[in-house]
């Protein structure tokens, strides 16, 4: 899948794997961005496989990363595995091993910024993988559909994740399958509008999906988040040092604003779709409260922490 790139990977990869009748790559271009969400479901659209592997252009995987995932799909509940996904610049440092969640929709990779002493070398269960380089069945996605392309991009992977385990899915962490992740890349992590498509797509995320309960407390939660993240800030920790000076703040400022009033934009198609959830519920509001409840990510964590 070429998503408009103009850097001529696309070309690359058709002379040196083939794109004819016996072709060993199928090259799908589009013309312009098109965002994570749709050039994906592009592809997914055209698989012919019954598991459906995604790997994005600023990761590269170690070999054995795709049996690895594969492995664990000997278990037909699973429907997702996870990768060990570490820092490309210092791949002895965890970027994520698939994912925590705080109540308010944010989420975070699980590990991330952690030095890998072996503390992750174990298959388990996991949230949800991270999309950067990640397994799914595809009888799972034709079941309860691809990623909402109303997302474009960041936080995607969570919805679809959530999706899945409200269908009764599960996922499974595979430390061997490991991948070197440039965090960031796609627009620069000192970015307002990366910033904008986070904060939006966590409140979707949370519209679309979140038990009723949980959702009457997002405001209350997100306050805190933002109060954490201001003591944070003002102690030179967490994501905003990569928003630095009077100048990265206002960026901060803005990429929350537009942030929610794009939420606010798109509610009545999420909740649309939330209505629509119930055809393929197994989990009830109570198991996936629970499910996130286990999933926390530590306020501490999420706001103090950056790699």
């Amino acid at each position: 899948m070429d998503n408009g790139s103009g850097d001529g990977s696309a070309e690359m990869a058709e002379q040196e794997f083939g794109n004819g009748v016996n072709f060993q790559l199928q090259m799908l271009r589009n013309g312009e961005n098109r965002g994570f969400c749709e050039a994906n479901n592009q592809g997914i659209a055209l698989a012919k496989g019954e598991l459906i592997a995604l790997l994005n252009n600023d990761a590269e995987a170690e070999p054995g990363w795709l049996e690895g995932l594969a492995s664990a799909f000997a278990d037909r509940q699973v429907g997702m595995a996870a990768s060990k996904i570490v820092v490309w610049e210092d791949p002895g440092r965890i970027d994520k091993v698939g994912h925590l969640i705080y109540p308010d929709g944010q989420n975070k990779g699980r590990g991330a910024g952690e030095r890998d002493e072996g503390q992750y070398d174990r298959r388990e269960e996991a949230l949800w993988p991270d999309g950067c380089a990640a397994m799914y069945r595809k009888a799972m996605l034709d079941e309860i559909g691809g990623f909402d392309e109303d997302f474009f991009a960041y936080g995607d992977d969570a919805e679809l994740g959530l999706r899945a385990r409200i269908a009764g899915w599960d996922c499974v962490y595979i430390p061997e399958a490991v991948v070197r992740h440039h965090r960031g890349s796609t627009l620069g992590l000192g970015s307002a509008r990366r910033l904008m498509l986070i904060e939006r797509n966590r409140i979707l995320l949370a519209l679309k999906l979140f038990p009723p309960g949980l959702l009457m407390l997002n405001p209350w939660y997100t306050m805190v988040r933002y109060a954490a993240g201001a003591w944070a800030a003002f102690q030179g920790r967490g994501e905003t040092k990569h928003y630095a000076g009077a100048n990265g703040k206002l960026r901060m400022a803005q990429g929350l604003i537009w942030g929610i009033a794009s939420a606010l934009r798109l509610a009545p198609r999420i909740l649309k779709k939330r209505r629509e959830i119930g055809r393929f519920r197994k989990r009830s509001h109570r198991e996936i409260r629970e499910l996130l409840r286990r999933y926390r990510i530590p306020l501490a964590e999420l706001t103090g922490q950056s790699i």
